[in-house]
């Protein structure tokens, strides 16, 4: 919760104190493993996180320490990296009357399963 983690448990008591007077309250947010912040073209990922919440005036303010790394958001994503056959594709469709094009979104969206494609398309 403090920087270095340790403060003297007299200063502790009267800072909780001052705190409940003001009306806020602070708490430990327990079992967080780690943090993910989603940026439009990365994350910032914080392992070993610890996580304070501070409740005042109607809002909650959220405080994370921990290692904190960056990594690039994939621009691809899982349903664009399921291989299609045009076989499938062109089942899907004619068993449905749908377009190829709606045909391949919901293969994607159902991970291939053609019964799954058919019967969500009819």
């Amino acid at each position: 919760m403090f920087p270095g983690g340790k403060i003297n448990p007299k200063q502790l008591r009267q800072m909780e104190k001052q705190m409940k007077k003001m009306g806020m309250n602070m708490k430990e947010l327990e079992g967080v493993e780690q943090v993910v912040i989603t940026l439009k073209d990365k994350e910032i990922v914080i392992k070993n996180a610890e996580v304070s919440i501070m409740k005042a005036m109607g809002s909650e303010t959220y405080q994370i320490s921990g290692d904190a790394e960056e990594r690039i958001k994939s621009t691809q994503t899982e349903a664009d990296s399921i291989e299609i056959s045009e076989d499938d594709i062109e089942l899907v469709s004619s068993q449905t009357g749908k377009s190829k094009e709606e045909a391949e979104e919901v293969l994607r969206e159902v991970n291939g399963d053609l019964a799954e494609a058919i019967m969500r398309l009819s």
